[in-house]
């Protein structure tokens, strides 16, 4: 048994911080439509949920045959970033748990940084995280590596044994799960409603499931206090 005490809480951002993820398929789709392809929005949840844009990209090509060029992701960016500015919002109810949990907090996200943060901006988040915000472009390898989460516990100064990682993805537990951290999976996203997504993260066994951000704090208490199988 480990008795660790939880230090920080590390939050993605998309789908945990954001209700991005209807928005961000949508335009993704949109994308793969320009460069000729066509993917069923079930599937494209259950491939692509929580990864990099570069792993998408390398997916699209080697397991589809489709070449995104950089002319379809600066389209994709535009088109993006536009709806985020007037159709974002936060998860309900992230604002007040994130006030009620007394522990440090940053932001490891798939996302390209500047998205990061406007997504933040927009519902009024930022400042909340900022300047601890972390992106898989600063790593080697996106989720389900365990890079980015370790890059972003060791840039707070923070074993990750005293981690606890908040994720939506079945990529992002997994990652969270290889780093050596503990994981609560949240489905209560819009994009969060099908089986096949949570069926996928049961399968990873995280510490908890929760779909009210409302019951975040306390899950994050029972954590802290409960031992740990090392």
């Amino acid at each position: 048994m480990s008795t660790t005490p939880i230090e920080l809480v590390i939050f993605d951002c998309d789908g945990v911080l954001v209700d991005s993820e209807p928005i961000s398929i949508g335009v993704l789709l949109e994308t793969i439509a320009a460069a000729g392809g066509s993917i069923e929005e079930s599937l494209a949840y259950d491939r692509f949920l929580g990864r990099s844009m570069a792993t998408i990209c390398s997916m699209l090509r080697d397991e589809f045959g489709l070449v995104v060029t950089d002319a379809h992701l600066a389209a994709m960016r535009s088109a993006l970033n536009a709806r985020f500015r007037s159709e974002l919002k936060p998860i309900p109810g992230i604002g007040e748990a994130i006030e009620a949990i007394p522990l440090r907090r940053c932001v490891a996200s798939s996302s390209k940084p500047e998205r990061i943060r406007l997504s933040l901006e927009v519902t009024g988040l930022l400042e909340f995280f900022d300047p601890d915000i972390y992106s898989s472009t600063m790593v080697e390898r996106g989720k389900p590596a365990p890079d980015l989460f370790l890059h972003a516990a060791a840039a707070m100064g923070v074993d990750p044994a005293a981690c606890v990682v908040v994720e939506d993805s079945p990529a992002g537990v997994e990652a969270a799960r290889k780093a050596g951290m503990r994981v609560l999976a949240f489905s209560g996203g819009s994009h969060a409603v099908g089986p096949s997504i949570r069926a996928a993260i049961a399968a990873l066994r995280p510490d908890a499931e929760f779909a009210d951000m409302r019951d975040l704090p306390g899950l994050i208490g029972r954590l802290a206090s409960a031992p740990r199988i090392a």
